[in-house]
């Protein structure tokens, strides 16, 4: 599992990522879905960490 630091990074690098992808294919592109999904897989992995159960 990544640590908290390498997460924010993977973030940081999908949230740029995203907001590229949104200024080319506009928000309901198929590409845009996808990113949006990974962008939301790392932030729930990233609170996971950061809130415990």
């Amino acid at each position: 599992m990544a640590t908290k630091h390498e997460l924010i990074e993977l973030i940081e690098k999908k949230r740029i990522e995203l907001i590229d992808i949104v200024a080319k294919y506009g928000l309901s592109s198929s590409k845009t879905l996808k990113l949006s999904q990974e962008l939301d897989t790392l932030l729930n992995k990233y609170n996971h960490i950061i809130v415990p159960k």
